[in-house]
């Protein structure tokens, strides 16, 4: 999502501790914000809301060449364009994964696996409990997003001003536009000239969010996602200063999904022990980004209850699904241990990272033999992660 999904920014990876606006996503996220840097392609961080939040927004093909810089630096071997197509089971254990490739399928040996997909293909299919959306037909609206070039950023950012103030010009030209949604978020990149733009909100037939596990819905949000933004550029150079000459300069090449399966494991992080800043004695790292739910029409925020410790604590069991998935499975990012408004917080990529961080390095402590939390949490400190 971060780059074919052209996020643009990292969400979740600041927040207040004792009332300072600080890091508090580290550990791998720090290597690979250095990696982008370097690149010439971060930007600096940004406020908003008042303060609360904080993001990082960065050049997406810096991303990639540093992604690939980095993992080329570790040997790790990568295979692109390959989808999980099943999984052969053995002695309640993933013996081997199927995937299928421009080369055909595949056998992917494999003595512990991570489903850091995003939509629990691989829990999924070796029998995990999951859970679609809220389990009543509705998930978080998925988004196209795009980024705007030939922008004049003086004028804009006058215009625009806060986080989210693009809602009164919204509202202002509500009669001549249809827009998908309020909330809509406009913010610079490094480049000033050029925004990113997140204001989409994707919608099948019905009128539900899209489920972006059905490929025929997929396919018509991609192409959905592409006439709404035609629409909302129509709006941007007429009602809005500084992007009176503006230009389409990038649309993902994918839909930004941000809910589909939740995978039942041993803790469901819930919403109310996101904003009430909650603690776990199995804490593998932090979350700070508040719930963030794309709901039909609009976006709602709940924000942490002390706004001087905006955070709270991952929980190790977050990424053990229950029987009768595999023993040897975690699962780790948007697909993990969270309720349907839980989910709405630690999907940013900052709980993304911590979780994924965490799941890698207890498969790799488990293949040495059986391991304990603390052995996890010193191991995950050790890489300058920070739990607490």
């Amino acid at each position: 999502m971060g780059t074919a999904g052209g996020v643009t920014n990292f969400a979740g990876l600041y927040g207040r501790r004792e009332g300072r606006m600080e890091q508090l996503v580290r550990g791998v996220a720090s290597e690979l914000l250095d990696r982008i840097e370097a690149l010439g392609g971060l930007n600096e961080p940004q406020d908003g809301m008042g303060g609360r939040i904080r993001v990082r927004s960065y050049d997406v093909a810096a991303y990639k060449c540093a992604a690939d810089a980095w993992l080329t630096s570790h040997r790790v071997g990568v295979l692109f364009h390959a989808l999980a197509c099943g999984v052969h089971l053995e002695d309640g254990r993933i013996d081997a994964l199927l995937l299928q490739t421009r080369s055909g399928r595949v056998a992917i040996k494999a003595q512990q696996v991570i489903d850091a997909s995003g939509d629990a293909d691989v829990a999924a299919l070796s029998g995990a409990m999951f859970t679609l959306g809220d389990g009543q037909g509705q998930m978080l609206y998925p988004s196209t997003m795009f980024r705007i070039g030939e922008v004049h950023a003086g004028r804009a950012q006058a215009a625009i001003g806060e986080f989210g103030a693009i809602e009164s010009l919204m509202e202002a030209a509500a009669e001549r536009y249809a827009f998908p949604r309020r909330g809509a978020i406009l913010r610079p990149q490094r480049n000033p000239r050029q925004w990113r733009a997140n204001v989409t909100q994707l919608r099948n037939e019905s009128g539900a969010a899209v489920d972006a596990t059905d490929a025929l819905e997929l396919s018509a949000a991609e192409m959905e996602g592409r006439r709404q933004i035609v629409q909302y550029m129509r709006f941007l150079r007429a009602e809005v200063p500084g992007f009176e000459h503006a230009e389409i300069a990038e649309i993902a090449a994918q839909v930004g999904i941000r809910e589909t399966r939740r995978v039942h494991c041993q803790h469901m992080l819930e919403g109310q022990e996101v904003i009430s800043g909650a603690r776990f004695p199995d804490s593998i790292g932090l979350n700070a980004w508040p719930i963030e739910a794309h709901v039909d029409g609009a976006v709602q925020w709940q924000h942490f209850l002390d706004p001087d410790n905006a955070y709270n604590q991952l929980p190790y069991r977050m990424l053990l699904p229950l029987q009768p998935a595999p023993r040897n499975l975690w699962v780790a990012g948007r697909c993990a241990g969270m309720t349907h408004i839980g989910q709405s917080a630690a999907r940013a990529s900052g709980a993304c990272f911590a979780m994924g961080q965490a799941a890698g390095t207890a498969a790799t402590l488990s293949l040495r033999g059986c391991f304990e939390v603390a052995q996890l949490q010193r191991a995950l400190k050790e890489k300058g992660a920070v739990l607490v």
